[in-house]
């Protein structure tokens, strides 16, 4: 089995450059859409076992995410889909980017859905602190639902927040002509 050995920022590059790796983001396509390390190729963690990676011969396999943590948490997942030698960029994108390597930038696009809901549940949770202080203690509710809401989408994997909110206007794609 092919275990993944994390190198640095620097040594990929030079890998990159070389030749010898193809990098590979585990992160979701709207992540990669809005920023990525150019010349990295998209293969979100969720389509993993779905998809088929192919790696041309000779080259390894370098797997990220953007801080390192998903995928030092898919490291068996990730290493049981490559033949050869893999690594992992150590940091991931946040590491990359720190070290002054360039990265692609797209702000055309939204964020990605995941820091809206970050930001949406936190902007409702203190909403209803400070209305329950300020003007009814009914309003602690509000807080209480979004927070029942964010403990169901961890335990399930399902996240209702997610789904409206990519429905709306800002991350509607539009139609193909």
């Amino acid at each position: 089995m092919t275990t993944l050995t994390k190198l640095d920022p620097k040594t990929i590059a030079k890998k990159l450059r070389e030749g010898d790796a193809v990098l590979i983001d585990i992160r979701e396509r709207d992540e990669y859409v809005r920023e990525h390390i150019t010349g990295s190729v998209s293969f979100p963690l969720s389509a993993l076992d779905k998809g088929e990676l192919t790696i041309d011969a000779g080259a390894h396999a370098v797997f990220h995410c953007r801080s390192g943590m998903r995928t030092d948490a898919n490291c068996a997942r990730l290493a049981a889909h490559v033949d050869g030698e893999a690594f992992v960029l150590d940091g991931g994108l946040e590491a990359w980017k720190q070290t002054g390597l360039p990265t692609t930038i797209n702000t055309s696009v939204p964020i990605e859905i995941n820091r809206q809901v970050q930001i949406t549940a936190g902007a409702l949770i203190l909403s209803g602190i400070v209305a329950s202080v300020a003007l009814h203690p009914g309003f602690a509710a509000v807080s209480a639902i979004v927070g029942a809401g964010l403990i169901f989408a961890g335990i399930s994997g399902w996240c209702g927040m997610a789904h409206i909110l990519a429905m709306a206007p800002w991350n509607r794609r539009p139609a193909a002509h």
